[in-house]
């Protein structure tokens, strides 16, 4: 039987054999990289609860642990009906017939666009979800089950795709690498063994320290001020965008995430960066510890995934707070007519203080330029 002890024990001891290999050092997104999706025992490729509105649960009535964050998909159907609005709008603009959502979840969402779409006539030739998580693939497949002529998982891009690709929360949780300015010099704040720990009379699992080393790597923009800076960069995330851009041949994208464009995301005020962990419907500080107990996640910068789109050929539809985007798609008329508790959850799709001001959505296309509904009022792409 897997404990949280041993599952981080084992992850811990694999990322040390991966620090020693690499003389004793590894960028934080390599870290990242294996606490997150380490076959088998990283967070996303663990069968841990991850998605939910409750930090625990009841099991023959004991009470066990529940999930580790809500998304907007598991919060309330009405988010991704009324996406489904826009991606209905997308697919018979572009002519295509097939949506491609990157990183699933529980398929919450999957379920909610596709069932909505088969509503309003427009059944899908396919939807194809790409994730890397056997054990989210297991529960997608569950949730999906009455779909399951129509849907399919792969690995990998292929060559080539057409369609509306989907990705809700799927930027930040890409790996980023991490930056600091101490004493006015830039360093890469990576990842080391614990020289403290005596592995002979403590043993256990191997602990890690925090361990810069100079760098030529800069944030994209100059950093006002002489004081002490931490941040991130995004290079998997804009690889991510560039890779789209060169497969998808005619379509658009629409992409879901908390984050902000360059001059608010490098603020000389928001001086201790946006790394942040997740577990039971709390957030910590530390990605050191509890590894591959807990998320891991960045803010993002998008102006950089805007910019490193359309260097690779995509152009941007629009981009604006994910509250406007779904008054923009329908979201206030589906409240009106669905249940009380629905509603309430709903509107924290939209209040400011909750997920409405925070989280954005970027539009991106092939093909022909055209008028997104989500984008048709609010449209903050001037601000990029």
């Amino acid at each position: 039987m897997t404990t949280p002890y041993s599952l981080t024990s084992a992850l811990s001891a694999r990322i040390a054999q991966v620090i020693a290999a690499d003389q004793g050092w590894i960028g934080f997104d390599a870290f990242m990289a294996l606490a997150l999706y380490t076959p088998g025992l990283g967070y996303y490729a663990n069968d841990s609860a991850k998605f939910g509105t409750m930090p625990s649960r009841l099991q023959a009535g004991v009470p066990v642990a529940g999930s580790d964050f809500v998304t907007a998909p598991e919060m309330t159907p009405l988010f991704g009906q009324t996406l489904a609005a826009q991606v209905a709008q997308a697919l018979q603009v572009t002519q295509t017939n097939e949506v491609w959502e990157f990183g699933a979840g529980s398929g919450a969402l999957a379920l909610q666009v596709l069932d909505t779409l088969e509503a309003m006539g427009l059944p899908l030739a396919r939807y194809s979800i790409v994730d890397l998580s056997g054990s989210l693939r297991a529960r997608q497949q569950e949730t999906l089950g009455r779909f399951a002529g129509t849907v399919r998982w792969v690995s990998e891009l292929p060559d080539t795709l057409q369609g509306v690709v989907l990705g809700n929360e799927v930027l930040d949780a890409m790996p980023v690498k991490l930056l600091a300015r101490v004493n006015g010099v830039w360093y890469e704040r990576g990842v080391a063994l614990d020289p403290a720990m005596d592995e002979q009379q403590g043993g256990g699992a191997p602990r890690f320290v925090w361990h810069d080393r100079l760098t030529d790597l800069r944030p994209p923009v100059e950093i006002e001020g002489v004081h002490d800076y931490l941040t991130e960069i995004h290079p998997q995330a804009e690889s991510f965008v560039r890779t789209l851009a060169d497969r998808l041949t005619v379509g658009a994208a629409f992409l879901i995430d908390y984050g902000f464009p360059e001059h608010e995301y490098y603020h000389p005020q928001r001086h201790m960066g946006t790394v942040m962990c997740h577990r039971s419907h709390r957030s910590d500080p530390d990605p050191l510890s509890d590894i591959g107990l807990k998320d891991i996640t960045a803010h993002v910068n998008f102006t950089g995934i805007a910019l490193a789109a359309q260097e690779a050929g995509l152009n941007v539809l629009g981009y604006c707070t994910q509250a406007r985007f779904l008054i923009n798609c329908g979201l206030v008329s589906r409240m009106e007519t669905a249940p009380l508790a629905v509603r309430v959850q709903a509107q924290k799709l939209i209040m400011e203080h909750e997920m409405g001001e925070l989280f954005k959505v970027i539009g991106l296309y092939k093909g022909e330029p055209w008028e997104a509904i989500g984008f048709s009022q609010g449209d903050r792409t001037h601000t990029l």
